[in-house]
């Protein structure tokens, strides 16, 4: 069960935060244009062979389906995050991104989400573009989000070790172990010879893992075993916000110190917490004021 609050329906927490809405639809439109460029020709070349040799992340040595020397472009590195090789490749992702990104962008806020997400897909095709050749792999165009939704799947595994996965809708299982498994059996099938970029998988994964142990306003529980002790001294909010670290910060910054309201106060609306909650998906809970702190620490006493 999750340790951070939620209110009753829809609430504050929003099933559709805006990155990973965005995210939805522009892969959902590239995938289109990826479908209908396959229906036409660019001076006798197909437009998918067009459209791979320009925005699919391109190796840095080989030589294409045409015969040409690949077509590597630094820009590659984001684009071909949005592309998808078939139906099932983009639904699959985006199913994963939606089911474990919502919650994390929920108590991040979109831009640190949004940097997270771009950044482990760009080092997951790092990792496919350097390591490949290490393994013998043949020169291949890459295309999908899959490295940045392995960065995904290891922040859900650091942030709910706990929570409970429901695999074909009937099995739960601890996110801690089915991602686990999930990431080792990419390892286990590294040299299997398909066509899966494994590598970049594995490399999406370690950056969201090194992304979460090394962010000092990510309270995850595993960091107590790099500090010899079984408490975390640092206090969070169990309404699982996180400070924003793009956020300019202030100066001497104090820790929050929680009040009862008086009775005129006390009066809360579910739209009051609605509203507050919609601000620290926004722009984190350090922008709340004292008032809105102290209206989420009575709702969470009621909760209780």
């Amino acid at each position: 069960m999750s340790n951070y609050y939620r209110p009753g329906g829809m609430g504050g927490f929003s099933f559709f935060p805006p990155v990973i809405k965005n995210l939805l639809i522009i892969n959902g439109v590239i995938f289109f244009v990826q479908i209908l460029m396959e229906q036409i020709k660019f001076d006798g070349y197909p437009g998918w062979y067009i459209v791979n040799k320009w925005f699919a992340l391109n190796p840095l040595y080989g030589m294409d389906p045409a015969g040409k020397e690949f077509n590597f472009q630094v820009w590659q590195l984001i684009t071909y995050q949005f592309m998808h090789g078939n139906f099932s490749h983009i639904f699959f992702n985006m199913f994963a991104l939606w089911m474990f990104g919502m919650e994390i962008e929920n108590m991040w806020g979109s831009k640190k989400f949004l940097y997270f997400y771009l950044l482990c897909g760009v080092v997951a095709g790092l990792c496919h573009l350097f390591l490949s050749p290490l393994f013998g792999f043949s020169s291949a165009y890459t295309l999908g989000a899959s490295g940045a939704i392995y960065g995904v799947l290891a922040a859900f595994a650091l942030f709910f070790p706990n929570r409970y996965i429901f695999l074909y809708f009937l099995l739960p299982i601890k996110a801690k172990y089915l991602i686990t498994f999930i990431i080792l059996l990419d390892f286990l099938l590294v040299n299997s010879g398909d066509s899966v970029a494994r590598l970049a998988h594995l490399g999406g994964a370690l950056t969201g893992a090194i992304f979460i142990l090394v962010d000092k306003h990510s309270g995850v529980q595993i960091k107590n075993l790099f500090k010899g002790t079984g408490v975390n001294k640092t206090n969070y909010s169990r309404f699982g916000s996180i400070p924003n670290p793009f956020k300019k910060k202030r100066p001497d910054v104090q820790e929050a110190h929680y009040t009862e309201l008086d009775d005129e106060e006390s009066k809360i609306t579910q739209e009051e917490i609605d509203k507050i909650l919609d601000k620290i998906s926004q722009s984190g809970y350090q922008n709340l004021t004292e008032r809105e702190k102290k209206i989420l620490f009575e709702a969470s006493k009621r909760m209780k």
